[in-house]
Parts: C-alpha cells; sequence; structure tokens
C-alpha cells in the first residue's frame, strides 16, 4: 500500500509530531509499505492517508477526502485537538479511523465517535547508555520546547524551594519556541543554581542524557500522549507528571508520582520524596517498569497494520 503520512511539523523538525511521523514511515516500511511524510496533502498518489492532528492538518484532510472520498483517511489526534476546541469537527467527521495515543482520550470524544476509535501506543527500543546514572547528585530532566503548553519552567520554580542540603538539580533540553521564553529560561539560570537549560539538542543526546538522570518530569497543561513517557520507559527513568488524562492513559489512574497541573508545592514535595524516600523511589521505578510493554516496537507496527487490514 502507498501511504502519505501528514504531520504539521516541517522536515528537520525536533517536535514530537514529526518523531512520531517519521517513526511510522519506518514501522510501515518494515511492514512492506511504500510509506512518505510531507508538511501538506497536495495532490499526492496514494492508497491512503494519515493525518497528524485534526485541527492543523485540516486543509490536507479535507482535499484528500474530496479526491479520495472512498480511500483510507486516518487522522491521528493530538494534545491540542482532545483537549482544545475541537471536540467535533469536520476532520473527524471526514476520518475514517481515529488513533489515539493513549486510551484515556476516548473521553474527551464524543459518542458518535467513538467507533472510529483505534489506540496505538508510541514505542521505543530500550535505551541503554554507555554512561551509567550518576553517582553524585541527583540530576532531574525535562525534555519539551519552552512553550506556555508545557508549563516548562514548573520543575525550576518547584527546586527553588527544596532544602539546601538537596542535591538535585533540574537539567532542560528543548528548544526556546519564542524570545520570551529564551529570556526567561536565561534569567531563572541566573537565579537558580539548580536549573540548567541546554537548548535543544539532537535526540541521541537527549536520550544520553535522560539515561544518566535519575528522574523525568512532565509538568505539561495537556498532552495527547507525550513521546517522553516512552522516552523516559525506555531508558528505565521513572516519571514525576502532572495529572493530566494523556498522562494516565499511559501511567495510570494509580500511578504514584502524579501532581495537580501547576502545584509547585506537590511538586518539590514529589521531588524531594523521591531524592530520601528509598522506598518511594523504588515504587515508581516498579511502577514504570510494569508500564514498558506499552513502548514494544512489535506492539506499535502491529497494531498499525491491524488497523489496515480494516480497509482490505
Amino acid at each position: 500500500m502507498r501511504i502519505l503520512i501528514i504531520t504539521p511539523a516541517a522536515t528537520g523538525s525536533r517536535k514530537g509530531n514529526r518523531i512520531t511521523a517519521n517513526r511510522w514511515r519506518s514501522l510501515l516500511r518494515e511492514n512492506g509499505h511504500r510509506v512518505t511524510v510531507a508538511d501538506t496533502y497536495s495532490g499526492q498518489t496514494c492508497d491512503a492517508l494519515i493525518a497528524l492532528h485534526a485541527r492543523k492538518s485540516a486543509r490536507s484532510i479535507h482535499q484528500f477526502a474530496k479526491t479520495y472520498p472512498d480511500r483510507p483517511l486516518v487522522v491521528v489526534l493530538t494534545g491540542t485537538d482532545l483537549y482544545g476546541d475541537i471536540s467535533t469537527s469536520r476532520s473527524l467527521d471526514m476520518a475514517h479511523r481515529l488513533v489515539l495515543l493513549q486510551p484515556d482520550g476516548k473521553r474527551a470524544l464524543k459518542k458518535r465517535y467513538q467507533a472510529k476509535v483505534r489506540v496505538i501506543y508510541q514505542s521505543l527500543p530500550t535505551f541503554k547508555s554507555s554512561s551509567q546514572a550518576l553517582k553524585t547528585g541527583f540530576e532531574v530532566m525535562v525534555i519539551g520546547h519552552l512553550r506556555s503548553v508545557k508549563d516548562p519552567f514548573r520543575a525550576a520554580l518547584a527546586a527553588r524551594r527544596l532544602p539546601a542540603e538537596s542535591k538535585i538539580k533540574i537539567v532542560h533540553c528543548g528548544q526556546a519556541l519564542s524570545y520570551s521564553m529564551h529570556c526567561r529560561a536565561e534569567r531563572e539560570m541566573a537565579r537558580n543554581d539548580r536549573y540548567h537549560w541546554l537548548g535543544e539538542l539532537p535526540r541521541w543526546q537527549t536520550l544520553r542524557r535522560l539515561a544518566r538522570s535519575r528522574l523525568m518530569v512532565l509538568s505539561s497543561k495537556l498532552e495527547g500522549g507525550a513521546n517522553v513517557v516512552s522516552e523516559a520507559l525506555a531508558c528505565q527513568v521513572p516519571i514525576l507528571s502532572s495529572r493530566i488524562s494523556g498522562s494516565i492513559g499511559l501511567l495510570g489512574e494509580d500511578y504514584p508520582g502524579y501532581f495537580e497541573t501547576g502545584d509547585t508545592r506537590a511538586l518539590t514535595e514529589l521531588m524531594r520524596r523521591a531524592e530520601c524516600d528509598t522506598a518511594f523511589y523504588h515504587s515508581l521505578v516498579d511502577a514504570c517498569r510494569s508500564c514498558q510493554w506499552l513502548i514494544e516496537p512489535r506492539l506499535e507496527r502491529d497494531t498499525w497494520e491491524a488497523l489496515l487490514a480494516e480497509f482490505a
């Protein structure tokens, strides 16, 4: 099958949508399909279209549906789709299937869309770093571009409240998507000895840095199913996450490492507890280990193949 994947993230981008599109291209090619990735649909010949982001890819979705109304059209719903302003749209109506990256997202969709939904977990092979976890200090990673929806400085603000004897350091990898965010990161580093912003790194460097860390913090206000969760699970690094649907769908309702979105004090307490309470830290490790089956590349590849087989 000739498959075209549309993503609003441009070629060369390190945003999650582009990483996801490129991974799916590789997985689907392994299954024998001819797959290309593009920013938009502009009349390319293909047997099926997979579009990431119902709103940002709406023009491509509508054009493909008009040109080939009977060919498979799969729309992948992102966090801003599910938890933003797209409870209903023409894109959802036109799609033959709706892909979610975690099952809790079903609750955000109207009943009439439920039969179209398929859940495909984002995969990553277990990442083995040549450098072990740091023996000194307690490094906590934040991975994500600096934009409001990520609440990017929550871990830095939480670290300010730590007692002097704490060895926690926040290391943040991600591009500042505005000048104001860049300036804020620079100011935070100047006033907060526990915070170090590295900017955007190549993905392999980010994964290597993550693998040597003791914790990862995901402080987003919303996520469709964050790539960084898969990355932390692959690197066997436990997670502290805001209690949002996108994380609950991956880590479970009872995961012990949640804090309420924007609750700086609660995040401070969780970080300090993870640093000082060995039993609590290992409860996070065990809970994440129990979720590792979600990120098996074979599962993601086979789930995609099962979805496409529905159109055979």
